[in-house]
């Protein structure tokens, strides 16, 4: 798949993901040709829009959002968008990366469910948080979307002590709150893969990341295919 294509096909997955959640909350957002808006402000960490295609009209995007209140934000999934006459500045740049389906994972000889209750789901959500406050993002009602799987890996019997989020598409799984409890994101990485590859193992896996966290995800398969920007109003 062209890199252009396979962009296109990640910020799709994204934006349905950030829909999945933002309906946990309920907050019903809408899908349009260019664009995936939210009308309201959403949970924190996630985007009030994210663009579909390349060339979005920036002025009918920044229309489309609440932006009277602070923290409004746009996930630019092509960096091509110019969003500061609309008030907004470029929050951080980041890449989307790809790893081909049928990779080999590397075990990290953990057991891995997927949440299926809201006790479950809280015993997740409180080893990813790790004390940081924001346990509660996570809300029983995600379970309802039969395409988000929230991965949790055990040894066995444990704890959780890795973690991460899958999102299912047409062409692609997407990947995001990967975590392990030791050993940072070259920990994490193998042990979310391995879940991932024992449930999907057809099909390619996506997600974005930039930093020490994009490094970590390259060194373990990935390839990074093209630029994002998140924009921040105020």
């Amino acid at each position: 798949m062209p890199k252009q294509l396979i962009v296109a096909a990640a910020a799709r997955n994204n934006a349905e993901w950030c829909a999945a959640m933002c309906r946990s909350h309920g907050l019903e957002g809408q899908f349009g040709p260019e664009a995936w808006t939210a009308p309201a402000r959403t949970p924190p960490y996630y985007p009030d829009a994210v663009t579909l295609a390349p060339g979005t009209d920036p002025t009918a995007l920044a229309a489309r959002l609440n932006t009277t209140a602070p923290g409004a934000t746009v996930k630019d999934s092509f960096a091509d968008l110019d969003l500061t006459g609309a008030g907004f500045h470029v929050l951080f740049e980041a890449q989307w990366i790809h790893r081909p389906a049928g990779a080999p994972a590397v075990a990290p000889g953990l057991a891995w469910d997927v949440a299926g209750d809201p006790e479950a789901l809280r015993t997740w959500a409180l080893a990813w948080d790790d004390g940081n406050g924001n346990t509660d993002l996570f809300r029983p009602e995600l379970l309802d979307d039969p395409d988000t799987f929230v991965l949790a890996g055990r040894p066995t019997p444990g704890r959780v002590v890795a973690g991460a989020v899958a999102s299912r598409s047409d062409q692609v799984i997407g990947i995001s709150n990967v975590f392990a409890l030791d050993g940072g994101p070259d920990a994490a990485w193998p042990a979310a893969l391995e879940a991932v590859h024992q449930l999907f193992p057809a099909l390619p896996v996506v997600g974005y990341e930039h930093g020490d966290d994009l490094a970590a995800a390259v060194s373990h398969g990935f390839e990074a295919v093209g630029p994002l920007r998140i924009w921040l109003h105020g």
